[in-house]
């Protein structure tokens, strides 16, 4: 039982820090609206200078550019809430992008849909790959996805040497995916908003993908809980490697042409895109919608710097700016809310 005293000390550290922590519990809680705003005003003054910025071809263009990262990005959230990274996201890409169109071009009748099977496959593959040497043999992720990128890459390179794989090798019916639009919507965009909705709804509903979030705050924690930590962050990568193969053909009915060059650099501009949108890097929080919507930001800002005549080489240096202050922001906010929520804990007890 505790003291007078005890409870004293309790209330008088308590009303400061309960405040801290409920004005930064509101941060996170709305940090997806602040993104929506900062899009919205990014689209706002980009169509004062231009209006044909906001023309329904532009914004067709703007989706279907963003759709591709937003889609990588539902893997991604999903590694980076376990506490950690894979850098790998981009070779995955190229390799499926790269074993789609030679299977395209050497049978133009396969059938779509065990094409997009194979895509599948090569991601799992390599998923599997990542995951097992992450939780076996207890290797970092950051330096198993770093090797792993050169490997895939290299796998690619050696395959496709100099050739590539052109526009005319494609069936007309999977470029339609690339460029196609029902009621004037992109069909990536539609793919890429239903992978982000049924991954939203599966992380808040479904036991195992909420486990993601108990390993990512304290593994220790969620190990003593009961669950079963090496399994839930080998099914992360699984699912980053799957979404990253499947990300392959769309990107290839996107742009038409692939050689062993394709998804290069994607993995930075994916967690850029993750980080921006709210997933903190130290694991534990954020959501796959906090991360597409960072996608369309980051991809809007791109087209937007074009449009108002500054240099792109401006793009990499904003990307990099807003990862920065994401990160911080981030770290911010945790040092904040821990010592306020253990004050709470502390207020609740010494009523007991």
């Amino acid at each position: 039982m505790s003291t007078a005293a005890d409870l004293g000390r309790a209330e008088d550290a308590g009303p400061s820090r309960l405040r801290t922590a409920h004005i930064a519990e509101s941060l996170l809680r709305w940090r997806e609206l602040a993104i929506a705003l900062a899009l919205l005003l990014v689209v706002g003054l980009t169509a004062a200078d231009n209006s044909d910025f906001v023309s329904v071809t532009s914004l067709q263009q703007l989706l279907s550019g963003a759709a591709v990262i937003a889609f990588l990005a539902i893997g991604e959230t999903i590694v980076i809430i376990t506490r950690n990274v894979d850098l790998s996201v981009g070779s995955v890409l190229g390799l499926s992008a790269y074993l789609v169109g030679t299977v395209f071009q050497h049978h133009p009748h396969f059938p779509m849909p065990l094409v997009f099977l194979l895509a599948l496959g090569v991601g799992l593959g390599c998923g599997v790959v990542n995951g097992a040497l992450v939780t076996l043999l207890r290797v970092p992720s950051l330096v198993v996805t770093l090797g792993t990128l050169y490997v895939f890459r290299g796998l690619d390179a050696v395959w496709a040497g100099g050739n590539q794989v052109g526009a005319y090798s494609l069936p007309t019916s999977f470029n339609d995916i690339g460029y196609g639009t029902v009621a004037d919507v992109p069909y990536l965009g539609i793919i890429a908003i239903v992978g982000v909705g049924v991954a939203t709804y599966l992380l808040h509903a479904a036991r195992p993908a909420r486990d993601f979030y108990a390993i990512g705050s304290s593994p220790e924690a969620a190990r003593l809980a009961g669950i079963p930590v090496a399994r839930r962050v080998f099914t992360a990568f699984v699912i980053s490697g799957a979404v990253s193969g499947l990300a392959g053909a769309l990107w290839l009915s996107f742009y038409g042409s692939v050689d062993s060059t394709a998804g290069t650099g994607y993995e930075l501009e994916v967690i850029a895109a993750v980080v921006v949108g709210g997933v903190a890097i130290f694991g534990g929080s954020g959501t796959v919608l906090g991360a597409a919507l960072g996608a369309l930001l980051l991809n809007t800002i791109g087209s937007a710097l074009v449009v108002v005549r500054i240099s792109s080489s401006w793009e990499m240096a904003l990307q990099g700016a807003l990862l920065v202050g994401a990160i911080t922001f981030d770290r911010i906010i945790s040092r904040s809310v821990v010592p306020a929520l253990q004050t709470r804990r502390s207020t609740r007890a010494a009523r007991v």
